[in-house]
């Protein structure tokens, strides 16, 4: 019998997001509470052969597979996963397949965030419930400038839905072209410029060395004192100190964070605790639509995988 773990199913729905059914006899056991102890995560998962991941929830380092000599498959939601050592995987002779990402949740929910920022949610729906009523003075968005760091498929989304609400939309990225922002429906600009112009920065990059701090304390400094920023990407985009300071100084008007340097964010973390920032935890893909994509795709790997024909193969 083929054992099949499935990692970090918060809102154990796994089960009810795909037919695994066609997995035959396999014994499906689904963890559904974050594990970020090395040691815990070994032990749990010795028996099993087949692992499915939630992408960049579970950390897969060298030392890691080290301790698993009995997988030989690992899913990740997703083509591609920055927590698992691929070169390790191969070396353990683990093969790592994938699953298509549709993408378009997490920039929604970025838009969101711009809403929300812009009529001053958290502290309207905060004054409710404590017996309130209106709190503060929101602003429009037909008129106001978004700034993306980032174009591709997620920041060109994010710029149609900013045409749309008749905003006027900027852009930077490293190799972004004038031709190309045009497309999008934005316009060049250099990044100094972005930061320093738009009423909303919001981010879209993937996390390099080159991307890590892309929002730090110089760039925090040059926005307007009204301007809100917002990470729906990856947490060390931003410098999480610099933001901190900048929103307790009252240095920017707001931020909206979806993703951090440390995941789950600790109870205790200093952001729990920030006047004017929106936080949420890491829910830009999680909605039933991307889930079924993920989910299903799993189990379509895991049963080519089993036949012997794997699809979706990243290493």
């Amino acid at each position: 019998m083929t054992r099949i773990a499935i990692l970090d199913d918060y809102q154990r729905v796994a089960l009810d997001m795909a037919d695994w059914s066609v997995l035959g006899d396999a014994e499906i056991t689904v963890f559904d509470r974050p594990i970020d102890d090395e040691d815990a995560v070994a032990e749990l998962l010795a028996p099993f052969e087949i692992v499915a991941i939630m992408r960049e929830r579970t950390p897969f380092p060298r030392s890691l597979f080290e301790r698993l000599p009995t997988l030989r498959l690992l899913v990740t939601t997703g083509m591609k996963n920055a927590a698992v050592d691929m070169p390790a995987a191969r070396d353990h002779g683990v093969m790592v397949c994938g699953t298509v990402s549709p993408g378009h949740a997490t920039a929604e929910l970025a838009f969101l965030m711009v809403l929300a920022l812009a009529r001053g949610l958290p502290g309207e729906m905060r004054s409710m419930a404590e017996g309130g009523w209106q709190h503060g003075l929101g602003r429009d968005l037909r008129g106001a400038r978004l700034g993306l760091l980032g174009l591709g498929r997620l920041g060109s989304e994010m710029a149609r839905f900013g045409v749309t609400f008749g905003m006027e939309v900027v852009a930077w990225s490293q190799n972004l072209t004038d031709e190309a922002a045009r497309a999008a429906g934005a316009t060049r600009l250099e990044k100094a410029e972005v930061f320093e112009t738009s009423d909303f920065v919001s981010l879209h990059l993937r996390l390099s060395d080159r991307t890590r701090h892309i929002a730090g304390g110089d760039e925090i400094a040059r926005m307007k004192p009204d301007a809100s920023l917002i990470n729906t990407s990856r947490g060390p985009l931003v410098d999480q100190d610099a933001l901190v300071a900048a929103l307790r100084a009252g240095r920017i008007g707001g931020a909206a964070l979806d993703v951090y340097d440390r995941e789950p964010l600790p109870a205790d973390d200093p952001l729990r605790f920030v006047p004017r920032l929106l936080l949420t935890p890491h829910i830009g893909y999680v909605t039933r639509e991307t889930y079924a994509v993920f989910y299903g795709q799993t189990v379509e790997a895991i049963r080519a995988w089993l036949d012997g024909a794997p699809i979706h193969v990243i290493g």
